[in-house]
């Protein structure tokens, strides 16, 4: 064979038949999205590997980027932890989501995604559809607060910036003040109420997002 005749059978090798070079794009890592979606569903290695149908070893090395696993596994392992492979290759944040203003930060009403009154959301999350977590500040009106508890799949954690608020988690009732935080698995039944005589103000992170 040629020189050109082997020049030319190696360029074609390095790409997709029919495509060109620009668009194949290495897939990103998905090893930490696989075992935050493992954690929030409160499983062990050992769980999700004997669901899957692959040893521990070779799913420690999948949530390491170190081994890539076959398209048969990677749907066993979606289906399991009730996730989706588009959101397993979405693209890494990038640098322009980096810091947001205040100024920049959107509010939401609370009721507007779930049933509660008196409540606005400053979202500090500026790329909220591939971000791992959820985190608002919760502005509470007097007597304002979520209407009923709510379940679902997480962790969540809150600091309480200013005011005083009733926090229900479990068949528990706390009083949280400015300074107090506070940290509860998302399957326990909560909510919250501004008890104080001012608007209260929560920093709170869940994972995964719920908004």
């Amino acid at each position: 064979m040629s020189a050109r005749g082997q020049t030319s059978r190696k360029n074609s090798a390095k790409v997709a038949p029919g495509r060109p070079p620009s668009e194949v794009r290495e897939a990103p890592p998905i090893g930490v999205k696989l075992r935050h979606a493992r954690k929030v569903k409160g499983m062990t290695l050992a769980e999700l590997a004997e669901q899957v149908g692959i040893s521990v070893s070779m799913l420690s090395k999948i949530e390491r980027d170190q081994a890539v696993p076959s398209l048969h596994t990677l749907h066993a392992m979606v289906r399991v932890l009730e996730t989706n492979i588009a959101s397993l290759l979405a693209p890494p944040l990038s640098d322009d989501h980096v810091v947001s203003h205040p100024q920049d930060r959107p509010h939401i009403s609370v009721s507007s995604v779930r049933p509660g009154h008196g409540v606005t959301l400053e979202c500090l999350i500026s790329d909220r559809e591939t971000a791992l977590m959820d985190a608002n500040i919760h502005i509470i009106a007097v007597g304002g607060g979520s209407e009923g508890t709510i379940v679902h799949d997480g962790q969540e954690v809150g600091y309480v910036l200013e005011g005083e608020v009733e926090l229900q988690v479990g068949a528990k009732m706390y009083v949280v003040k400015g300074g107090d935080s506070f940290f509860f698995p998302s399957n326990l039944p909560h909510g919250y109420r501004n008890v104080g005589a001012s608007v209260a103000r929560i920093l709170w992170v869940n994972t995964p997002a719920t908004f």
